[in-house]
């Protein structure tokens, strides 16, 4: 399938996201708090990473998308940075067996191009060997940006369509969207970001328009499947109106 535009068609409303977004923020703060190397909280974030996706799996998500490493990571210390390339290396290597038997398929976004060329290799072959699976679609950010993905999407559309350089006019919302990273999914329904910050730092910013956003204080190694209900609970209880009024929504539940 491809994305629609929340700003030009009314998406279905269910009890349950179709397609959750999560930033996993917290890891090095989770660490310092215990008296333990930042690194210690990468690693016990990965831990939650399973949980989740096992957890949106059992609960009928189709779509969960988690940003893992921003563009603007990489002004992180150097070493920080070297470890979660390492980390991201050995958890793709580790991790995919379980995510094939467990039907998921794996898609990493983003500008692979500045990662390392067995990173990239890995990439390839984690999204090739997992592209057959459909029961929940698992999509990285890994070196990701909002900015990055709107400014790609349009350099590829212009490359494709030059006329709309001299006919800006005819270029739409529809044009432009197939082009973005995330076009093989719907728009999120749901946003989540745990640590304590709430803002929704460069990601997927053309793609949050309609998004109920969520913030907890917790971080992320110790978010699980009771967090994650929690969360759905608060989202059942949001009333979707895309533009609409409450009485129009009511009216049309008679």
């Amino acid at each position: 399938m491809s994305a629609t535009s929340s700003t030009l068609a009314i998406p279905d409303a269910s009890e349950v996201p179709r397609h959750l977004a999560i930033i996993m923020d917290g890891n090095g703060r989770w660490a310092t708090a215990r008296f333990l190397p930042r690194t210690a909280g990468h690693v016990r974030g990965v831990r939650a990473v399973r949980r989740i996706v096992e957890a949106c799996g059992r609960r009928g998500v189709e779509y969960l998308t988690l940003f893992a490493f921003s563009s603007e990571n990489w002004r992180r210390p150097p070493e920080e940075v070297s470890l979660l390339m390492r980390l991201f290396m050995q958890t793709l290597e580790r991790e995919i067996v379980r995510l094939e038997a467990q039907g998921v398929r794996l898609r990493i976004v983003g500008d692979l191009s500045a990662f390392d060329p067995s990173l990239q290799r890995l990439i390839r072959e984690a999204e090739e060997r997992t592209a057959h699976n459909s029961s929940l679609n698992l999509t990285i950010a890994a070196n990701y940006g909002g900015r990055w993905d709107v400014l790609q999407a349009m350099r590829h559309l212009l490359a494709e369509h030059p006329e709309f350089a001299t006919n800006p006019e005819a270029l739409n919302e529809a044009a432009l969207t197939k082009y973005l990273s995330m076009a093989f999914a719907p728009e999120p329904d749901l946003f989540i970001r745990t640590g304590g910050e709430q803002r929704i730092s460069n990601f997927l910013i053309w793609q949050l328009a309609y998004t109920e956003l969520y913030f907890t204080g917790l971080y992320w190694p110790d978010f699980g499947a009771k967090e994650i209900d929690a969360a759905f609970r608060w989202y059942k209880e949001r009333e979707r109106r895309f533009g609409r009024t409450s009485a129009q929504l009511a009216a049309q539940e008679k």
